[in-house]
């Protein structure tokens, strides 16, 4: 049954792939939703095209440059749209009271501020922007429950946890009789890499997923199973899980997106294609269930599923953000910090693609780790990682 008010939905990062993917599904159910807000970052003439398209109330850019940019070209059309700037208006239009849903894919500490805005704000909250609450953890959690926003996890592995988990598992994982956690990786494009070789890799090879179309960022961290090592702090964090009782598992096949271990011997999965319009659309319509335009999964042509350990000298990023979950604090937060600027560094071709570890590692060791008693100690250890990081390039970076 289709909602008598369209819901307002803003998108925050609607040039990525996250956000072109949840604009595709939007745009299957014009009678559920409508596009309040869009935000793009450098892809200007494609956020202009979205504009033009979907006609929201408001885009937001990063600075004035980009402002008069997208304001002259809308002024020869019949859009009318409000161009905001920077992470005030980030902010803004995620709080705005006629926003009903706020889909979250900024990447990167970037959308921290805005995230966190949507949920003060008591909003539904999509969240694909793990680096949130792997920075903010449990003030974020504590912002959802103080605010009673709606928190729905856009990630294909804790969309399926969700989905897998019973309704009222914020009673503890114990007390629904669930074991432990099962995420599944990929393993990405070097899973089979010879280790000698992975010092030769390149951006464009690091890019390059076998199943996923993602951004640049995103596919290195990928690469490096840093994106896991994310995922499982965001796990802790969703699911009021201890970092033990999360085990990561490659699944090259990406049909698995996760499964829940239960103490009676029941293990459940969610299954499907590798296309993330399925747990756009679970989250968009949750607790409903909308077409997303996604093929159904064809079990005979997949024809057999292949599940292996991860190798942490293969990935040491894996390793230094289970280090970092376990220590917590502001461990998640230099961690997270630490990997952005490494990551860029390597896309760069400053830094090799084992180096991304060593930064990371270099800069975990190099400042103590704080308890989080408020936001501005998150940001300090947030900028001091960065500052590390750069002083860390500078000595090693070519």
């Amino acid at each position: 049954m289709s909602p008598a008010r369209p819901q307002q939905v803003c998108v925050l990062g609607a040039t990525g792939s996250i956000g072109l993917s949840t604009l595709d599904v939007i745009s299957r159910h014009p009678e559920r939703y409508q596009v309040f807000a869009l935000s793009g970052f450098s892809r200007l003439d494609q956020l202009l095209a979205l504009c033009l398209l979907y006609r929201p109330r408001y885009a937001v850019v990063p600075d004035a440059r980009a402002a008069t940019f997208l304001r002259e070209a809308l002024s020869g059309s019949a859009v009318a749209v409000e161009v905001l700037q920077g992470e005030a208006g980030l902010c803004d239009v995620a709080a705005h009271p006629e926003v009903d849903t706020v889909m979250a894919a900024i990447v990167g500490a970037a959308g921290l501020a805005p995230t966190l805005a949507a949920v003060a704000a008591g909003k539904k909250v999509l969240l694909a922007n793990k680096e949130a609450l792997v920075m903010s953890g449990a003030l974020f959690m504590q912002a959802v429950r103080n605010s009673g926003a709606v928190l729905l996890p856009i990630d294909s592995e804790h969309n399926a946890i969700f989905q897998c988990l019973p309704t009222d598992y914020a009673r503890g994982l114990a007390q629904v009789g669930v074991r432990r956690i099962l995420l599944t990786a990929s393993g990405g494009p070097f899973r089979e890499t010879p280790l000698a070789a992975l010092g030769e890799v390149t951006p464009e090879q690091a890019c390059a997923h076998p199943n996923w179309s993602m951004g640049r960022k995103i596919s290195v961290d990928s690469a490096s199973m840093m994106n896991k090592g994310l995922e499982l702090i965001e796990a802790c964090w969703l699911f009021d899980a201890r970092p033990a009782q999360v085990e990561v598992v490659i699944h090259p096949q990406s049909v698995i997106h996760s499964l829940v271990d239960y103490v009676d011997g029941s293990v459940l999965a969610q299954l499907g294609n590798p296309d993330m319009r399925t747990p756009i659309s679970h989250a968009l319509a949750w607790p409903e269930r909308i077409d997303s335009g996604v093929a159904p999964l064809d079990l005979f042509a997949v024809a057999r599923m292949d599940f292996q350990r991860p190798d942490e000298q293969r990935f040491p990023c894996l390793r230094l953000a289970r280090q970092a979950a376990e220590a917590g604090g502001t461990a998640p937060a230099l961690l997270n910090a630490a990997n952005e600027v490494a990551v860029a560094a390597f896309l760069e071709r400053r830094i090799r693609f084992p180096e991304i570890a060593g930064m990371i590692d270099a800069v975990l060791n190099a400042e103590p780790v704080q308890v989080v008693e408020a936001l501005e100690v998150v940001l300090a250890a947030d900028a001091r990682a960065r500052t590390l990081a750069n002083h860390w390039l500078s000595r090693h970076g070519r």
